[in-house]
């Protein structure tokens, strides 16, 4: 019989496919929190990876890999609070939250409501792991359900975040949800990032990819993002090579990053939006 005092067993993992790739982004943060300089500085992550029942040494992520997660979490990190420091009632909607603390990063007030959106076995996983926010519900489902949108309030300005998500997703599924959400709530941002066609076609070459046995659909550009809705406008539209704090990847990846922005068809495998409705 176990002692009330016992350790807890960790969970054990059994994520497939694209659920399996958010190990990747939440391990490379918790790579960056344990860094002398840390971007990002999750702290939460890296208790999640210590208390999971997984062996994250064969993702072989890099301290650049790591870092280049954190700067992409950073970005849109940025662009999430400056909306929130404009809208003090306000709703957000994170999709594929995966195992993200983005909702303890950004500690909003009691005026947000904030909603996580995953599969609902990521969310009986993260409701295991993460701890509980006040304002903040999860929702199993998922993100291309259309059920699940009836729960967001449609009285109040949205912020839209989805980090390392859109990719998995067909144009035709990716471009309905968003359809779906910009028409339920009376305007607000969005916050993303999305590759290319041709990061698609070499989606081979993605070791995290490949890795999980997972499959990337949907390869976009800025015009394609524009076609979303005529009430869509592209504040920023930055390379996830040209991130700022670029700088504070080890030299050689910046180095690596440098020449690789020019040449066109790499500057352009991975972008990151950010637009207003």
């Amino acid at each position: 019989m176990t002692s009330p005092s016992a350790t807890p067993p960790s969970p054990r993992v059994r994520l497939t496919e694209e659920k399996e790739t958010l190990l990747a982004t939440l391990y490379g943060r918790a790579l960056d929190s344990r860094a002398k300089r840390p971007i990002l500085g999750d702290t939460l992550a890296a208790d999640t990876v210590r208390r999971l029942d997984y062996d994250f040494r064969k993702m072989r992520l890099s301290p650049g890999n790591a870092a280049a997660v954190a700067l992409r979490a950073r970005q849109l990190d940025l662009w999430t609070a400056r909306f929130l420091a404009r809208h003090e009632e306000a709703t957000v909607v994170h999709l594929g939250c995966g195992l993200d603390s983005r909702v303890h990063r950004l500690d909003p007030g009691p005026g947000v409501r904030w909603y996580d959106v995953d599969y609902p076995e990521v969310i009986a996983l993260r409701r295991e792991l993460c701890p509980e926010r006040a304002g903040c519900t999860t929702v199993p489902s998922s993100v291309t359900d259309p059920a699940w949108t009836a729960r967001i309030p449609s009285d109040r300005p949205a912020m839209i975040v989805a980090e390392g998500l859109l990719m998995y997703l067909t144009e035709q599924d990716g471009t309905a949800l968003l359809r779906r959400l910009i028409a339920h709530v009376p305007g607000g941002e969005l916050a993303f990032d999305a590759f290319s066609r041709f990061a698609i076609r070499a989606q081979r070459l993605n070791r995290v990819v490949v890795k999980a046995g997972a499959r990337l659909h949907w390869g976009t550009d800025a015009a394609g993002i524009a076609r979303l809705s005529p009430k869509l406008e592209i504040v920023e539209n930055l390379s996830a090579l040209a991130v700022p704090g670029i700088e504070e990847l080890p030299a050689a990846y910046r180095l690596a990053a440098r020449a690789s922005l020019k040449v066109p068809a790499v500057r352009d495998m991975a972008r990151m939006y950010h637009c207003r409705f």
